[in-house]
């Protein structure tokens, strides 16, 4: 008959279950989980003994085990599209650093430029994530309701559908393009221009459309448009070049761009290889309000999205959902506002 294998000293702290622990502490096992339950009771003689007997053997708790009987990870799952651009690497730092001070962990799941949402989002699922952000992309009908389907509450940052199945915590873009248009007719430009970003996106389209709709409230119309076709620096530099460079139309003297990326690239164009001077005869205005854009190389005049707002808005709303799994879909919209630096005119 083979003989148990005994533990000794140097074995694996995976070796050991809490029953292990509660005969070396001298409590029960009952006793050990509820020390490694939050907000559970337990004297401090118990928890004190408890944690010797837990350092003597090395022991750590089995999290997956733990959280298929209590039917919670404490995982919040994080979908970004545009892992590199700088307002979103900022966005991850800042939800990672605020979820663990609500006691959550953060997963990221990082979507390649060629890679759909539908991809991803099965698998983020699969690790029975206690909720999910997804930014940089839009959540389907069909993806919501497999998120229904699984329990799994869903929070869109910084996008949204029009059906309005999600909750939602976003910018207010369309206002954003209507804050520039008035900041570059206050400064008298005659000929603006456009550079999208990406075409389908929600941001995109809210910003244009308040833009171009403000200044057709004032008398005005857009004049040129370009689109970068994303929202990354060298394709914001090769639009720029196609708007300064086209022989058909005159050159605008001022420029709304879809995001700071887009912008910083217009913005080296138009001073380093055309020698345009900015902004006396040419004004550029970005979005998001990156913190390069405030470096000295660009002192970027740009859209601020009230980034720690929109941020503890999504964790709120998300654990609004998780507590409330059949509450109605909430949408959060945020006010941003103009910064003036020196890459536009200024109004007078």
């Amino acid at each position: 008959m083979p003989t148990k294998k005994r533990k000794t000293s140097l074995s694996k702290a995976s070796d050991f279950s809490q029953i292990d622990v509660a005969k070396l502490a001298g409590v029960s096992q009952a006793a050990v989980s509820r020390v490694f339950t939050p907000g559970s009771s337990v004297s401090e003689d118990t928890r004190e003994k408890v944690m010797a007997a837990v350092k003597q053997l090395g022991y750590r708790p089995n999290v997956i085990a733990r959280s298929l009987v209590q039917n919670s990870t404490n995982i919040i799952g994080l979908v970004v599209k545009r892992f590199t651009n700088p307002f979103y690497a900022h966005m991850i730092q800042e939800f990672t650093r605020v979820l663990q001070e609500q006691g959550y962990w953060t997963l990221v799941f990082n979507i390649s430029e060629k890679q759909e949402l539908e991809e991803a989002l099965p698998m983020a699922l699969q690790y029975r994530v206690d909720g999910l952000i997804i930014t940089s992309a839009t959540l389907s009908s069909k993806l919501a309701d497999e998120c229904a389907r699984s329990g799994t509450p869903v929070v869109s940052f910084n996008r949204y559908a029009t059906d309005g199945h999600s909750h939602m915590v976003c910018c207010d873009n369309f206002e954003g393009g209507r804050m520039v248009a008035d900041a570059l007719l206050d400064a008298g430009h005659k000929r603006i221009a456009f550079i999208a970003g990406e075409e389908s996106s929600s941001t995109n389209r809210d910003r244009e459309m308040g833009f171009t709709k403000r200044l057709e409230e004032r008398g005005h119309a857009l004049d040129l448009r370009e689109s970068a076709g994303d929202y990354d620096y060298e394709k914001g530099y090769a639009a720029a070049e196609r708007l300064l460079l086209s022989a058909d139309t005159p050159r605008p003297d001022a420029i709304f761009c879809a995001n700071d990326l887009i912008a910083m690239g217009a913005l080296d164009l138009a001073r380093c290889k055309l020698g345009i001077k900015v902004p006396a005869e040419l004004s550029i205005i970005g979005f998001d309000d990156i913190p390069a854009a405030g470096w000295p190389g660009y002192q970027l005049t740009t859209i601020r999205q009230p980034f720690g707002t929109l941020v503890d808005t999504t964790i709120q709303v998300l654990m609004d959902a998780i507590n409330e799994p059949d509450s109605d879909i909430i949408k959060k919209i945020i006010t941003p506002t103009l910064i003036w630096r020196d890459s536009a005119r200024s109004i007078g």
